[in-house]
């Protein structure tokens, strides 16, 4: 309802970007914020590593925290979606139950949900390594790496899969705009 009253601009919508380390996932979310945002959208990007410092400060990476964290970042994902936010939500969420159970909450309270598959290979992650985790998983300083010594279950039917390290960081962002557009959220 509030949506139908703000126009297509003012339509919320979460867009969680799941997918390895280092696979291209918040650098996709703030090249396709700035585009919305220029578009007249209102727009958060929720990044993973600034939600657990802020929000899931002590909790680690077991897997009932990882789940704990997920529904955390779903439960305000949402409330900004219903908001007229449109949430991009670039966050590896390695568990599909959790995945579902953030799903589940949009569906429940009518709010628009998209799921995206960065699907970079660990091979192309590990080079890139933005943040030091495959060198410090190799050299044995840290384990519980997602896609490596922790488990990642890939999405089987997202809205959408992109395939980072075959286009660039533009054209990974029109691909997600396309879909927005498509669904009558952009």
């Amino acid at each position: 309802m509030r949506a139908a009253l703000m126009g297509r601009a003012g339509q919320g919508a979460t867009i969680w970007l799941t997918g390895l380390p280092s696979a291209g996932k918040t650098t996709i979310a703030v090249e396709l914020a700035d585009r919305l945002r220029s578009e007249g959208h209102r727009v958060e990007v929720l990044d993973g590593d600034e939600i657990r410092e802020f929000l899931s400060a002590g909790l680690g990476f077991s897997r009932e925290d990882r789940h704990t964290n997920v529904q955390r970042i779903g439960f305000v994902a949402e409330l900004l979606a219903s908001n007229g936010v449109k949430a991009l939500v670039p966050v590896i969420a390695p568990y599909t139950d959790s995945r579902e159970a953030v799903r589940g909450r949009h569906q429940s309270e009518g709010t628009a949900y998209l799921e995206v598959h960065v699907a970079t290979p660990v091979e192309v992650c590990s080079v890139r390594d933005v943040k030091g985790l495959y060198a410090k998983q190799a050299a044995g300083e840290i384990s519980g790496l997602t896609g490596v010594d922790d488990p990642y279950e890939a999405p089987e039917e997202p809205d959408l899969r992109i395939e980072s390290h075959t286009q660039s960081v533009q054209e990974s962002a029109a691909a997600l705009h396309a879909l927005l557009t498509e669904r009558g959220l952009a």
